[in-house]
């Protein structure tokens, strides 16, 4: 855990929220920013600074992530596949702001360019 990570506190229960669902290897919860009707943030619990840090041995946790945003969408539509963007920011310059690796599962609505 990073002390000075929002994330990493929301993970270690320092900071209440209500997960949209958890394993034990991912959190995931909704976005307090929504930029569509479904806007789910999909993180590691192991704390990776963004993508650019991620090392051969966080393969497999990003791959499961990638299997959550997949488990998400069935479940979203109900078993049906839905349309969805997953979309992962690396660095300030490409909107990243919160430092801890994470997807933004965005669904529900046309996603346009």
């Amino acid at each position: 855990m990073k002390t000075d990570c929002i994330f990493c506190k929301i993970i270690a229960g320092q900071l209440p929220t209500k997960p949209y669902t958890e394993y034990d290897d991912i959190l995931v919860i909704r976005d307090i920013a929504p930029k569509a009707p479904t806007h789910l943030l999909i993180m590691p619990k192991k704390h990776i600074h963004d993508i650019a840090s991620v090392e051969a041995g966080d393969m497999p946790l990003v791959a499961r992530m990638i299997t959550v945003a997949q488990e998400i969408a069935q479940d979203n539509d109900k078993g049906k596949k839905t349309d969805f963007r997953l979309m992962i920011n690396n660095g300030a310059g490409a909107g990243q702001s919160v430092f801890h690796l994470h997807m933004h599962f965005l669904a529900g609505k046309q996603m346009s360019e």
